[in-house]
């Protein structure tokens, strides 16, 4: 396993971690300064943010700075009540997989969509098994656009408690039954977003990740869960201050190849009232000490 006590090289920051500062929203370009001048190599942005920044600002911008990018977020929401729903999905999801090819990204992260309509408050339909297919069916028509335009695609698995309303890919298991069901050649062209916010619980997590292998394992994603958690969205713990074995969920990912970022996000409520520059020193640290 790669010693990070050192330095903080292979450290990514997903913006969503420094999206507020003192409860106020931070433009992405500042952000990008932070990082830069903190010497932080590489981020993952959203693409909100970007849309509010410019598209070829942020690109400017990024090659400037020389950052790299360990993911682009995000695609997905694949699920609707309608063909019409669908096909605002498929060219939505298209237009993510051209931002990321700008952005020269390592993947395009898919947060796959639960019950359409539940995430504003009224389920269209209740029927999850529904959602699955339409999934899997958006993502196989996304993969074959991602890969004329040469972006791999990450599946992210969410906690059980997103089924709803934000993603009813729950375990790494689910995620990459839909991989082999749409790739069974085991390309590299799609894979998985390990994220332990979202997948620590889980009895198979060791196994998963060993079924993965190099070619699947197409990010990794750390912070901490909180005990007790008081906002199931916005109080992700920093690591370290939580439950989670970061350090031995690393192992297995890097036994398997995986040489990538280990990319920090952390959505919390906490931690946006602070500056932007202590929360990145303090994820620096963290990223040194216990990850």
């Amino acid at each position: 396993m790669r010693d990070f006590s050192q330095d903080h090289q292979w450290m990514s920051i997903n913006t969503a971690t420094v999206r507020k500062s003192r409860g106020q929203e931070v433009p992405l370009l500042d952000i990008l300064d932070a990082c830069a001048r903190l010497g932080v190599r590489a981020i993952s942005p959203w693409r909100d943010q970007v849309a509010a920044a410019g598209l070829e600002q942020v690109s400017r911008v990024v090659r400037s700075h020389g950052l790299a990018l360990s993911g682009y977020c995000r695609g997905g929401m694949f699920t609707a009540s309608d063909d019409a729903g669908l096909m605002r999905a498929r060219d939505d999801n298209r237009r993510a997989v051209d931002e990321a090819c700008e952005l020269n990204a390592a993947c395009l992260v898919l947060v796959v969509g639960g019950l359409p309509g539940a995430l504003q408050g009224k389920a269209e339909y209740h029927d999850i098994a529904r959602a699955r297919a339409q999934i899997t069916e958006g993502i196989a028509q996304l993969l074959e656009y991602a890969r004329e335009r040469k972006m791999p695609i990450a599946i992210e698995p969410l906690h059980p408690m997103y089924a709803a309303d934000r993603a009813c890919i729950n375990t790494l298991e689910q995620a990459l039954d839909v991989c082999d069901l749409v790739d069974p050649a085991r390309s590299g062209d799609i894979g998985v977003a390990v994220d332990l916010y979202h997948v620590w619980w889980d009895p198979k997590l060791q196994a998963q990740i060993e079924r993965a292998g190099q070619k699947r394992l197409l990010a990794f994603h750390v912070c901490d869960w909180l005990t007790p958690t008081t906002d199931l969205l916005n109080d992700r713990g920093m690591m370290g201050d939580g439950v989670i074995e970061i350090p031995k969920a690393r192992r297995w990912v890097e036994g398997q190849g995986f040489a990538g970022f280990s990319e920090v996000e952390i959505f919390s409520y906490r931690w946006w009232e602070l500056d932007t520059d202590t929360i990145l020193r303090n994820c620096i640290e963290r990223h040194r000490s216990v990850v």
